[in-house]
């Protein structure tokens, strides 16, 4: 900003020097065109000496005096006298005294013509380079306050970003070149932040997991290891006594082997690994299925469920697979909707079967709903609600290793999931 600061400067600068050496050259060339018809004048004093002489000056010699009118000094008619004085209107004119033996015999008026009005042309040369100036430093002031400005607000911004500072907000712009792209850096700034946010309580959650199954290990262990112990130092005497402690001690084997699964699962950076098999199923049988679990379910809750009318196709993929997607889908429709409605329709898209799941209820945020298929999110609306925000990111994985996929519609009265399977 200093640097454009400075040649803001330098503008107001080159103007003052342009403005300051036109002025001087043009009050040159006045004296100069002034010296010019002044040499003139005196050249013509030299060669007449008599009222005669006036008659044989040759005005076809001279580029700038254009007439010579003499005037008796014994002129008595007053109207002689004043157009003499008056001269010529459309030129200037300058009267010299012609002498004769010492005396004043007459009068010359010389009418002679200026080759430029420097006035005119000074204030018409001052104007134009103080419009320009004018003009010149109105873009430098608008591009420093549309252009430069929010760069380098950009530049701050960007290198916050770079250390990791994800809070404070960022000024939109109002100008239609910048203005949507801050705010949309703006906007990624909040993603980043409530992404970051998410993070470190998964990591905090993933602590608390890893030291919570590391107290529990200790238990089996403690336990192996008295045993072994009593073993060693012959305690038991009897060979079943024996076996029910190595009984003991493969339980407890077991047991620790379970705790290590969920630790190594809960450090993957992967947690979720999802085996899908590849069979085929009739849709009729899987509906008739969905119905009868959770007709059921509905009918105990006392919500309606509705189910649409579709085809019996043959479709490739994981029966039970499918299934825990549904499994999903209705568990999130009991949990976060409001027990009215759950309707499924069926329609046909591009050689591909579209099963909508819609549940009645208040709908998710805008930003909610951008990450709803992310692993370990939960919405805002989970207050008070068990889950680990793995349901949706599962039932994706699911449908994307069957070659399908799964996506969400917000309503004004609730919620929708789409299921896309591939005929």
């Amino acid at each position: 900003m200093k640097k454009y600061n400075h040649l803001l400067l330098l503008s107001v600068i080159l103007y003052l020097i342009l403005a300051a050496g036109t002025g001087i050259f043009l009050s040159r060339q006045q004296k100069q065109g002034e010296q010019f018809y002044k040499v003139e004048i005196n050249r013509m004093m030299a060669e007449i000496s008599t009222a005669e002489d006036v008659e044989n000056i040759s005005l076809d010699l001279y580029h700038y005096v254009k007439n010579i009118v003499y005037l008796s000094a014994k002129e008595t008619d007053r109207e002689t006298v004043c157009d003499f004085y008056r001269g010529n209107n459309r030129m200037k004119s300058m009267v010299y005294p012609l002498y004769a033996d010492n005396q004043v015999e007459g009068y010359l008026r010389f009418d002679y013509r200026e080759e430029r009005d420097v006035s005119r042309i000074f204030l018409a040369v001052e104007g134009a380079l103080f419009v320009m100036e004018v003009f010149l430093l109105g873009i430098l002031l608008y591009l420093r306050g549309h252009l430069i400005q929010p760069f380098n607000r950009m530049q701050e911004l960007t290198y916050e970003l770079s250390k990791g500072n994800l809070q404070g907000e960022v000024k939109a712009e109002q100008n239609h070149y910048l203005g949507n792209f801050l705010w949309g850096v703006g906007q990624l700034r909040d993603a980043l932040h409530v992404s970051r946010k998410r993070e470190l309580k998964l990591q905090k959650e993933k602590k608390l997991l890893m030291l919570s199954l590391s107290h529990d290990i200790k238990t089996p262990l403690n336990m192996i290891h008295l045993y072994s112990k009593a073993l060693e130092e012959d305690v038991y005497a009897e060979e079943n006594e024996k076996k029910a402690v190595y009984r003991q001690i493969g339980e407890k084997t077991v047991q620790i082997e379970n705790y290590v699964n969920e630790i190594v699962k809960a450090s993957r950076e992967d947690i979720l690994h999802i085996e899908v098999e590849k069979g085929e199923f009739y849709f009729k049988d899987f509906m008739d299925k969905v119905a009868a679990v959770y007709g059921e379910k509905c009918a105990l809750r006392k919500c309606e469920l509705s189910i649409g009318n579709y085809e019996n196709r043959l479709f490739s993929g994981d029966f039970n697979r499918l299934f825990e997607v549904f499994e999903n889908l209705f568990e999130n429709a009991f949990k976060y909707g409001d027990g009215r409605r759950i309707e499924l329709t069926f329609y046909e898209e591009d050689y591909c079967q579209l099963i909508r799941v819609f549940n009645t209820g208040e709908t998710v945020t805008e930003n909610d709903f951008t990450h709803l298929f992310d692993s370990f999110f939960r919405g805002g609306n989970v207050a008070g609600k068990q889950g680990n925000g793995l349901g949706l990111y599962i039932c994706k994985e699911i449908m994307h290793k069957m070659g399908g996929d799964i996506f969400a519609e917000r309503e004004d009265d609730g919620m929708a999931f789409v299921v896309v399977l591939q005929m």
